[in-house]
């Protein structure tokens, strides 16, 4: 076979692809216990797909000397806002790769704003409450979502073919507490239990 006939047949296969309905991907992500993996960050990475676009509003309250939601999942290039629902005031930092910034001390129903332009894991911190911790993951994936409490998630609008799964967590004990491995997704949609760590 010529070079120029398996470049056709590569085309010809990347256009049914496209043309393809989409699947849906249902997930249930256990630990290294076997137990229910709850905010774990799933990431379904499909070859040539465009890149997710902000919709927002995107918003990391700190309440109850928390950082709420403690796990955010935004698309990159999104706007989040963190606003202060406490009658004390934080001072909100990261030091991650992905983003580093820090907000000076503001008060109750005060608010700052910061852009994420990059994919990767942003951990957050607040300077005068040492026990807040709380994380961003900014994804270029449209296919990106995180477990309930029961470790569940759907992924629906999955082009079929092949693509690369990433699942982020702290109970992941691998570089960047992520694992990652290539999947098919069938036209049809597939459920996959994934267990972290066996």
């Amino acid at each position: 076979m010529t070079i120029r006939s398996t470049l056709l047949l590569a085309l010809i296969a990347l256009a049914a692809s496209q043309g393809a309905s989409a699947a849906t991907v249902t997930l249930d992500v256990r630990g290294p216990d076997g137990r229910p993996l709850a905010d774990a960050v799933v990431m379904i990475d499909v070859p040539g797909h465009a890149s997710a676009v902000p919709q927002g509003p995107y918003v990391m309250e700190q309440k109850a000397i928390a950082f709420q939601p403690h796990v955010l999942v935004v698309p990159v290039g999104a706007s989040v806002s963190f606003p202060n629902r406490d009658t004390v005031r934080h001072h909100v930092y990261s030091f991650s790769k992905a983003k580093r910034f820090d907000l000076k001390l503001y008060g109750r129903e005060d608010q700052r704003s910061v852009v994420f332009d990059k994919p990767g894991v942003v951990a957050l911190g607040c300077n005068i409450h040492d026990t807040m911790s709380g994380f961003i993951i900014v994804s270029a994936s449209p296919f990106t979502g995180r477990t309930n409490a029961a470790g569940h998630l759907v992924v629906a609008d999955v082009p079929p073919g092949p693509a690369r799964l990433t699942v982020w967590s702290p109970a992941i004990r691998q570089p960047d507490n992520m694992a990652a491995q290539m999947i098919v997704v069938p036209a049809g949609g597939v459920a996959k239990t994934i267990a972290i760590g066996r």
